[in-house]
């Protein structure tokens, strides 16, 4: 195994920078260092903790075109939605600066006692194992809320973009976060289990996939830690015969090739009622034919390269093996290196990865259903359960199907998207636990009861 991470930019294969791994003695020094500095920083005023929320998001608004460049280097979207993951940050800090003292205030209870009611306690130092796909968005809805209520933290990113974990933890410092408030961990998976078994650790929130929460989920109950797990999806993206497709068509195609398709919550199985079946397949691909692919940092550019070859390799890999089982390419399936065309799958059925599996890149199944019962019951065919999102003009038909979803969102003639105001988070084999919003905050905190008498 290789004692260094190097980083690459997908599009060119460019080397960026040659990062070595942390030694076991310096890991056990920043753990320790997280434990140390927690004991202060959980005795800091809540209005104190808010107020370096404030120069956070002024920090990374100075910094918003050098921290997208550097998205955008280390892992290939577009500049422009590199941009906007930064801007999504900065209103996530500007929402918990607004809202984290009413989330953690303490809530009366009445009861016999002379005053009883429920404190909400920071835990101490929780540690965060994160994926490439947003490296900003994906640290800060997890870091925010906890290090605001008074927690610290370790992070594990991907190695891939280590620079954008580095320069995560630039901005705390530089805001004025204690040293030792936010740390970088750079180790091996291999390091994991043992950073987790610490003592120290007291709760592990993991986004990434399936098999990553399944291995970090046993390591923690083994050593009876929390934890959050936000892992894969396989949405349905589902199309009532009476859905407005010349108003929605855009967002409907957005819902699959943004960031490359690279996303947990994109839509993946377009489940189409017979009726508008034909209609919808030719508007879907022109609209197909249309993606503009180029350089990431081009602002005419609408999808750039997967994130490494690998990934290219391995969707490539799950499209020959739904075309060996009946699947057929109306447009796409090809490869170059780390990008992916740009790929629309019809005949798509269950027993197919197309339907049954996360496919991590720009390729949509389209599955006919017979009628509006058919695709919910399609729909539900998933392991997964993180989000659907269904197009129709029946609103009060579609709130009807609400109990009949079983994933954590339901997306009613809009794109499953996440929210700081909104709680986010997957059933099934999507995970569990909820970022953002009250509920984000409240999963790394003491919820103690106190009873005076």
């Amino acid at each position: 195994m290789s004692d260094t991470i190097i980083t690459t930019y997908p599009f060119t294969g460019e080397v960026l920078k040659e990062y070595p791994l942390f030694t076991d003695k310096e890991v056990a020094a920043l753990i320790h260092k997280s434990k140390e500095i927690f004991f202060g920083w959980k005795k800091e005023s809540l209005q104190e903790r808010c107020k370096l929320l404030q120069k956070l998001a002024d920090v990374l608004y100075q910094q918003m075109e050098k921290c997208a460049t550097l998205i955008t280097k280390e892992m290939g979207k577009p500049y422009r939605e590199s941009i906007a993951e930064i801007e999504k940050c900065i209103n996530l800090i500007d929402f918990y600066e607004k809202n984290a003292e009413q989330f953690l205030a303490d809530e009366l209870i009445e009861t016999e006692a002379q005053e009883s009611f429920i404190s909400y306690d920071p835990i101490g130092c929780v540690l965060g194992i994160m994926p490439w796909n947003y490296p900003f968005w994906q640290v800060m809805r997890f870091a925010i809320p906890t290090i605001t209520a008074g927690n610290t933290i370790l992070l594990k990113h991907a190695s891939n973009v280590t620079g954008c974990s580095l320069r995560i933890q630039e901005l705390f410092e530089e805001a004025g976060y204690p040293i030792g408030c936010f740390q970088t961990l750079i180790v091996s998976h291999k390091q994991l289990e043992s950073i987790i078994e610490s003592d120290i650790i007291k709760a592990i929130s993991l986004t990434g996939s399936e098999k990553a929460g399944r291995t970090i989920a046993e390591i923690a109950g083994k050593n009876l830690k929390k934890t959050v797990l936000e892992l894969g999806g396989n949405n349905a993206c589902i199309l009532w015969e009476d859905a407005d497709l010349d108003k929605y068509l855009d967002t409907i195609v957005k819902a699959r090739i943004q960031n490359a398709g690279q996303s947990c919550i994109a839509a993946k199985r377009f489940i189409v009622v017979e009726d508008i079946y034909n209609e919808f397949l030719e508007k879907f691909e022109q609209a197909f034919r249309n993606i503009k692919f180029g350089s990431p940092l081009d602002s005419k550019t609408q999808i750039g390269t997967l994130a490494r070859i690998d990934l290219a390799e391995e969707v490539q890999k799950q499209v020959n093996e739904s075309i060996k089982k009946g699947a057929a390419v109306l447009i796409g399936n090809k490869r170059d290196k780390a990008f992916f065309e740009p790929t629309i799958l019809t005949n798509v059925s269950p027993g197919m990865p197309a339907f049954d599996n996360e496919i991590f890149g720009p390729v949509a199944a389209v599955i006919k259903a017979k009628d509006r019962e058919h695709s919910i019951e399609l729909a539900s065919l998933s392991d997964f359960g993180l989000g659907t999102m269904l197009f129709t003009q029946d609103i009060e038909g579609a709130r009807k199907q609400i109990e009949n979803i079983e994933d954590g969102a339901f997306f009613i003639n809009e794109m499953v998207k996440s929210d700081s105001r909104l709680p986010f988070g997957g059933t099934k084999y999507s995970g569990y636990g909820r970022e953002l919003s009250r509920e984000g905050i409240l999963e790394f905190v003491n919820i103690k009861t106190v009873y005076i008498k």
